[in-house]
């Protein structure tokens, strides 16, 4: 399901004419990969009042989905779009910066300095990111899937435990992975990758494990359990040899052909590869994942 997006750039410099803004198309372009349509971008002073009015006319009046503001989330007096971010939204989600953060930890020890602020007001979903283009992208890249299932439940106006299975998604971009794959803290320790595209198929699972025909399935109902898959994601990253582990699951009721999963790992020689690539899907397939088949 396409959602629109808005960038918003907060620089004095920027507002002014003085600074090209490198960070704000990086990010518009990083949500047309994912099948945002970027309906609004600014570049506006920091400050309160500036990001206050922003904010509120993209929630407000525009009714977009999601904000993404980048810049003004430092120490200098001037920085305050976290301060106007948390006063124009009505509901906080502090897991989203905190997730950043984290990500931003293992890149360098100032990531912890980041005062990125997140929440919601109405059915909107706004996001802080810092300023510079390199922190911006990894930042966006740390928590976009769960940017997208947040939005969904916000418009869908239930939970991750709803009794309707929430809407079937696009998969990522694997080109997309695999640039953010090289551009990690290890990629230089990384000799290749495998992925693994999971599809819904035709024959059953009963037909191919007892080898006897069986009428041709026509859709599936599929989830998973985000816990377990959080696990088995930083399991897979302890195994010998693996730097690089990513994984994208979908949701709901699947039609023959549609992806079921994506995974994509990165590691020093093939064996290694080959053997985490094995054990992640296995552990996936067995401990994570509900599938109902239809027929």
């Amino acid at each position: 399901m396409g959602y629109t997006a808005a960038v918003i750039t907060v620089s004095d410099k920027g507002a002014r004419g003085e600074r090209v803004d490198t960070s704000g198309p990086a990010l518009c372009a990083l949500l047309e990969e994912d099948g945002w349509e970027v309906a609004y971008t600014a570049i506006i002073p920091d400050g309160l009042e500036p990001v206050q009015a922003a904010l509120a006319d993209c929630a407000d009046r525009r009714e977009i989905q999601l904000v993404l503001t980048t810049g003004g989330t430092g120490f200098s007096p001037r920085d305050l779009t976290p301060e106007a971010t948390l006063s124009v939204v009505e509901r906080e989600t502090p897991g989203i910066p905190e997730a950043m953060r984290a990500e931003s930890m293992r890149i360098t020890p100032r990531g912890c300095l980041s005062r990125s602020a997140a929440g919601i007001r109405g059915r909107t979903l706004i996001v802080n990111l810092p300023g510079s283009e390199k922190a911006a992208r990894e930042n966006f890249l740390a928590v976009r899937e769960a940017i997208r299932h947040g939005v969904d439940m916000l418009l869908s106006g239930g939970s991750a435990g709803c009794a309707h299975p929430p809407v079937k998604e696009a998969a990522p971009s694997m080109d997309q992975w695999l640039r953010e794959a090289k551009a990690s803290p290890d990629a230089a320790k990384i000799g290749m990758y495998l992925t693994h595209n999971g599809v819904v198929r035709e024959t059953s699972k009963a037909a191919l494990w007892s080898g006897t025909g069986s009428a041709p399935v026509r859709g599936m109902r599929f989830s998973y359990d985000r816990e377990k898959v959080e696990a088995a994601i930083h399991a897979a990253r302890q195994l010998e040899g693996i730097y690089f582990v990513k994984a994208w699951l979908n949701e709901g009721d699947l039609l023959v052909g549609d992806d079921i999963m994506r995974v994509l790992i990165g590691g020093d020689i093939r064996p290694h590869v080959t053997e985490a690539l094995q054990s992640f899907v296995g552990e996936l397939k067995s401990h994570c994942v509900t599938e109902e088949e239809w027929f």
